[in-house]
């Protein structure tokens, strides 16, 4: 049952990724990534990982989503406009993916060629875990982080700050 529901909540968060890519209205591209984040959230789960699944659904899918809409509706970006694709990239470009894909699994195969899941094994997901690895070996990167996040919002901000004027 395991393997049943992390095979369908994976394929959720390939099909919903994949829509945040070729999604033309802003909206509509953050709502799939709602989609990617529960998926995450859902295997988490899967993996016995309960408080980093209810921080993934909190932090990400509430507060950052949260964060991603207030910012395109203050830019009031509208739908993407339709461009031409060029011949050579519709040609070679389902070729060239599939190709990716392949060398990707050879290598994932050659390099890890016995790690296994072992669904609800992972014993690391507990909230004094989580904040001893955040708050002493990656306290750098969650600063800086943070920092990247004000910045955009300040950018987001002045831009439309400009469009108003």
């Amino acid at each position: 049952m395991d393997v049943i529901l992390f095979l369908l909540f994976a394929v959720i968060a390939v099909v919903c990724a994949i829509n945040v890519v070729v999604q033309t209205h802003p909206i509509s591209s953050a709502l799939s990534l709602v989609g990617v984040m529960g998926s995450l959230a859902v295997l988490y789960l899967l993996l016995g990982a309960e408080f980093i699944a209810a921080a993934q659904l909190i932090v990400y899918a509430g507060a950052i989503m949260v964060l991603f809409v207030f910012v395109i509706m203050l830019l009031n970006a509208g739908a993407e406009g339709k461009r031409g694709r060029s011949f050579m990239a519709s040609l070679l470009g389902v070729p060239l993916l599939i190709a990716l894909l392949g060398l990707l699994a050879y290598f994932v195969q050659r390099v890890f060629p016995s790690a296994r899941v072992h669904f609800g094994g992972f014993r690391g997901g507990t909230p004094r875990d989580v904040g001893l690895a955040l708050f002493t070996t990656y306290l750098l990167p969650f600063e800086i982080t943070s920092l990247l996040i004000l910045i955009a919002i300040i950018g987001a901000v002045v831009l439309a700050r400009k469009e108003m004027d």
